[in-house]
């Protein structure tokens, strides 16, 4: 099974695809950009695509659920990730000759008071956290560390300085598994999901998203997520991306044409399984 997604070998998505499919025989296409791996996905429908789309410290990826929804595809699973850093070195390296640390911003902010404890290793932004470890190993980088997850260390033959250096313990990343309609129905079992995300729009109009809450609320729906993202060109328009959580397929399905009528462009993004921690 091909597994696109966006980063190298030994990235956090690399490591969630994995874990989700609990296989070895999986192949991941690294892509350098979450539009690349949507057209992986086109290029081939036997693709399946995993992107992130919530992390529980930097928030929502907006433009990833833009991409979700103008691909077309379907979600049928969710995989909630721990993000756990290190900070690693050629094996002849230690705390005594690093000068630098390399990483993508994100994770270098998720550690800042780890790097403000070490205020003589200089903070490096970088394209890709396993995209470091790997650069640190292929052109044998003294003197360099990199901070990514301790997969990525072993795997780009890096030696682990120090494990769990993240300032928040409870950093987790949430991430969609989506692929094209027509194989949608082999990955799924409509009557053991419990979870579906749907996009919608509406319109600039006194009480329009109230009315669609009460509706979800009467038919015993839980919302997990809500978020607004404006619609570019249509001033005082809104598209919402609502995840929710539902017992009994019927009923939920019941609730999507209750409110089909009050919206413009809703669309159930999938559902699935939810991912328990």
């Amino acid at each position: 099974m091909n597994i696109a997604i966006q980063g190298l070998k030994g990235s956090f998505h690399d490591i969630a695809a994995h874990q989700f499919f609990g296989a070895s025989d999986i192949e991941t296409l690294c892509c350098n950009t979450f539009e690349q791996v949507f057209e992986e996905v086109k290029a081939d429908d036997t693709t399946v695509a995993m992107l992130a789309v919530e992390n529980t410290i930097a928030g929502s990826l907006l433009h990833n659920y833009e991409l979700l929804r103008d691909s077309g595809l379907s979600v049928v699973g969710e995989h909630k990730l721990h993000i756990e850093h290190c900070i690693c070195c050629l094996p002849e390296d230690d705390w005594d000759t690093i000068e630098e640390v390399h990483s993508h911003p994100v994770a270098l902010m998720q550690c800042r008071q780890f790097l403000a404890g070490h205020p003589s290793i200089k903070a490096v932004e970088d394209e890709d956290t396993a995209g470091s470890a790997k650069f640190i190993n292929e052109n044998n980088k003294k003197g360099w560390a990199a901070i990514c997850h301790a997969e990525a260390a072993k795997m780009y033959g890096l030696k682990v300085l120090e494990n769990s250096i993240e300032d928040n313990k409870h950093n987790f990343t949430r991430f969609l598994v989506a692929v094209p309609e027509c194989h949608a129905d082999k990955m799924r079992n409509v009557y053991a999901a419990n979870k579906a995300s749907i996009v919608f729009t509406l319109p600039h109009e006194e009480g329009s998203l109230s009315a669609i809450l009460s509706i979800l609320s009467f038919y015993k729906t839980n919302l997990t997520k809500i978020q607004s993202l404006p619609i570019i060109g249509h001033e005082w328009e809104y598209m919402f991306i609502i995840d929710l959580k539902y017992t009994g397929n019927e009923r939920f399905l019941q609730a999507i044409d209750a409110i089909r009528p009050l919206t413009s462009k809703l669309r159930l993004l999938g559902q699935y399984s939810e991912c328990n921690l």
